[in-house]
């Protein structure tokens, strides 16, 4: 088998596994409880908060753990809204965006928020004069991913962050989701950063949501009073020890997994252009190293998809979340996209634990289902 979709979820590493599972087994007691086995369960809970902090380069009393990566955009984005609604309802975001932020905007809007979104570039990439230029007056909040999670094109947060810094009551949000461990995430003039665990080799069901010491921002979760009053509810202790040991693993080896990457990615992109004839590359060439898509034109993504899985090489056609979907990417169609090349869309994803070795096999199965498939697609 070779798994080439680590933009939807990666593999646990064992490190991983064995942490969730001392959770499980030894520190299964309720954080919020006084004795020892609630203490026990709390310091794994502060352990995993010191390490997410460090790979993120931030202090540990500014992360607060959630379900995953849509909990986090959500609590963003409508904490901010919340919490800011007095002083204006306008909200930018880009065209591009993962469907959680898409989606939560589309609420914002239902209860009386306006939302601008900012088009691409026909490579993917937002301009940041555009999302500039998208500003007024009553503007609360900018939320912008650091990474397509589709097709891979690096967002100009960084830019974004400086010159947002001159303006205070513009909140700044970064999806961080697809980015974090393999980019370095732009701090500067950033409030709000969202994150998630099994991207990053780590499980389901963690993900973290870095808030700026001092930010004004209301809580979506009541109750218990639990991360420091800012997301109520017992903790998920194992799947935070998960996300947390992910962390440690990313720290000690990101570097070289970074090298690896960026390695397994001209690969790919080589056996592409020696091998597989017909296709169009959708991501930009000064991309993230871990996602490549691409298109044949003529083809239905869904079912190279499936000839592919049975060869052993698993793609997928977009994000996860709306893979299935009749109308193709969103991504691609803002990238001013044509149908038929939208409706045949591929995306490669990479973990440094994939090889070169693969990336021959891949694309060799790639050649060979498109050749096969071919004729079917012309009638």
């Amino acid at each position: 088998m070779i798994y080439l979709d680590n933009s939807a979820t990666t593999r646990p590493l064992p490190e991983v596994v064995e942490a969730v599972t001392a959770a499980l087994r030894e520190q299964y007691g309720n954080p919020s409880s006084a004795h020892r086995l609630g203490l026990a369960a709390e310091d794994v809970i502060e352990d995993a908060r010191a390490d997410v902090a460090r790979l993120l380069g931030v202090k540990a009393k500014e992360i607060v753990f959630t379900s995953g990566g849509t909990e986090a955009i959500n609590a963003a984005l409508v904490g901010t809204a919340l919490a800011h609604r007095g002083r204006g309802k306008h909200i930018v975001t880009t065209a591009v965006e993962h469907a959680a932020v898409l989606e939560t905007c589309g609420f914002l809007e239902q209860v009386g928020f306006e939302v601008t979104r900012v088009p691409p570039e026909p490579n993917g990439v937002v301009d940041a004069r555009a999302v500039l230029g998208a500003l007024r007056e009553d503007t609360i909040l900018v939320s912008v991913m650091h990474v397509n999670n589709e097709t891979g094109a690096i967002q100009p947060v960084q830019t974004l962050g400086q010159q947002l810094k001159r303006l205070p009551k513009v909140i700044f949000h970064i999806d961080a989701v697809q980015s974090f461990g393999k980019l370095a995430v732009p701090l500067t003039g950033v409030d709000l950063i969202s994150l998630s665990a099994h991207k990053i080799h780590g499980p389901k069901g963690a993900g973290a949501l870095y808030i700026r010491e001092g930010l004004k921002w209301e809580p979506l979760l009541h109750g218990g009073g639990q991360e420091a009053g800012r997301r109520s509810g017992t903790p998920g202790v194992p799947a935070i020890a998960g996300m947390g040991a992910a962390c440690r693993w990313w720290l000690a080896h990101g570097q070289e997994a970074v090298r690896q990457l960026s390695e397994i990615h001209a690969a790919f992109i080589e056996v592409l252009r020696q091998k597989v004839p017909g296709h169009r590359l959708n991501s930009p060439p000064d991309g993230a190293p871990h996602i490549v898509n691409l298109s044949f034109p003529g083809f239905k993504g869904e079912v190279l998809v499936h000839a592919l899985e049975e060869r052993g090489v698993y793609v997928s056609t977009a994000s996860a979340c709306s893979s299935r979907s009749a109308k193709g990417s969103h991504v691609l169609r803002a990238m001013g996209v044509a149908p038929e090349v939208n409706e045949g869309a591929l995306r490669f994803s990479f973990s440094p634990f994939n090889t070169l070795a693969e990336m021959e096999e891949a694309g060799v199965a790639l050649a060979e289902v498109v050749k096969e498939l071919r004729p079917m697609m012309r009638r």
